[in-house]
C-alpha cells in the first residue's frame, strides 16, 4: 500500500488516545518499538500479535487492535518486511524473510508478556499458523481473519489456477494480477476512503491494489508448507470469515477447520466481503475477537491454578513424607 494511506490510518491511531485497561500495564522503558510503520499500543502482561495482509499494513488490524488493548492486553502489529506493501520493491523477498521477522516479532512480545494470542488477517493467517506450529509453547490461541490458502474468491478469474504451472520465481516475476472491484470491501464509505488515499497520478486502481507475481509466489509456497502442517497445529482457533468473499472463497476456513488440530470455532459473516475486520461486520468481528480472548485467558487461569495447587499438594506429599522419615530415625 502507499504511504498515503498508511500515513492517514496512523493518524486515526495518533487520535484515537487508546489506553489500556486495569493490570500490570508495563512501564515506558519496557514500551515494544517494533518495526519501522508498525502499530504497537501498550498494555498489560497479555499479548497479541496481529499480521497483516500481503501486500498490506498494520492499519487493518486496527479496530481489533484498539479493543484488545481496551481489555488490557499489549498489541504488536508489526509491519513486516517483504509481506508489506512497499517495504519489497525490488522483489527478492521470500516469505521465510517474512516469516523470520514475524518470528522476532514473537520473540519481542514475548519479553514483555507472560501469555501471548496469534492472530493474521489473509495471508497474514499463514504467517500466524506458521508461528503456532513452530512455538507451540508461546503461542497459546489463534485468530484467523478471512484466512487464505488459496486465492479463489468469486472476484479471482479463473485462469488464476493457471499459475499453479508456475514452478520459478524469475517467471512469477513476470506476471501482475489487478485487483477488480469491490477490492475486499463491501462498505461504500470504507472503500471510498481508501480510494482517495490511493489517488496517486494515473495509475487505474486496480494496478494500485495489484500483487506482483513473485510476492504471490511466495505466498503460494508458505501456503503449501503450513498445510502440510495443520494436524500438528493444536492450539484453540477462532476463525472470520465472509461467506460471499471476493478474494478467498469459504472453503479456505473450512479446510482449516477441519484439519486444525485444536478445537476451532467458526464464524460466517452474511455481509461482508474479505477485509472483514474494516468492512461492515467489523463491530460483531471485534466483539467475538475479543470474546474468544477473554474465554482463553480465564482458560489458561484456570489451568495455572490447577497446575499450582497440584504442585502445592505434591510439595505437601513430600514433606510429610520426609516428616515421617525423621520420626522413625
Amino acid at each position: 500500500m502507499n504511504r498515503g494511506w498508511l500515513a492517514s490510518l496512523n493518524r486515526l491511531i495518533n487520535r484515537s488516545k487508546i489506553r489500556a485497561g486495569n493490570g500490570n500495564v508495563l512501564k515506558n522503558k519496557e514500551k515494544l518499538t517494533g518495526f519501522r510503520g508498525s502499530l504497537v499500543i501498550p498494555g498489560g502482561r497479555v499479548g497479541v500479535l496481529l499480521i497483516h495482509s500481503l501486500g498490506g499494513n498494520p492499519m487493518e488490524l486496527r479496530f481489533v487492535a484498539q479493543s484488545l488493548a481496551r481489555e488490557g492486553c499489549t498489541v504488536y502489529c508489526p509491519l513486516l518486511p517483504g509481506l508489506g506493501g512497499g517495504t519489497d520493491v525490488s522483489g527478492l523477498s521470500t516469505w521465510q524473510d517474512w516469516y523470520a521477522a514475524a518470528e522476532k516479532a514473537l520473540a519481542d512480545l514475548q519479553a514483555h508478556c507472560d501469555t501471548i494470542f496469534v492472530g493474521g488477517m489473509s495471508a497474514g493467517s499463514m504467517v500466524a499458523l506458521q508461528l503456532a506450529r513452530k512455538h507451540p509453547e508461546t503461542v497459546q490461541s489463534l485468530l484467523l481473519f478471512a484466512p487464505t490458502l488459496w486465492p479463489n474468491g468469486w472476484t479471482i478469474p479463473w485462469t488464476f489456477n493457471f499459475f499453479k504451472l508456475v514452478h520459478q520465481k524469475w517467471f512469477a516475476n513476470l506476471f501482475h494480477f489487478r485487483q477488480r472491484a469491490p477490492y475486499g470491501i463491501k462498505d461504500d464509505r470504507i472503500r471510498n476512503f481508501v480510494f482517495d488515499s490511493y489517488k496517486t497520478g494515473d495509475r487505474p486502481i486496480e494496478d494500485l491494489f495489484g500483487r506482483g507475481g513473485g510476492l504471490v509466489f511466495e505466498f503460494l509456497r508458505l501456503a503449501r508448507d503450513v498445510k502440510k502442517g495443520l494436524a500438528g497445529i493444536k492450539q484453540n482457533t477462532v476463525i472470520f470469515h465472509p461467506r460471499e468473499d471476493d478474494q478467498s472463497d469459504l472453503s479456505n476456513a473450512l479446510l482449516l477447520q477441519r484439519r486444525l488440530g485444536g478445537m476451532v470455532e467458526t464464524v460466517v459473516l452474511d455481509d461482508s466481503y474479505h477485509m472483514v475486520t474494516l468492512d461492515k461486520q467489523r463491530n460483531i468481528v471485534v466483539d467475538r475477537a475479543v470474546d474468544f480472548v477473554q474465554r482463553q485467558r480465564q482458560r489458561i487461569e484456570e489451568r495455572e491454578a490447577v497446575n499450582r495447587w497440584k504442585t502445592g499438594q505434591q510439595t505437601e506429599r513430600e514433606s510429610s513424607a520426609m516428616g515421617g522419615e525423621d520420626r522413625s530415625a
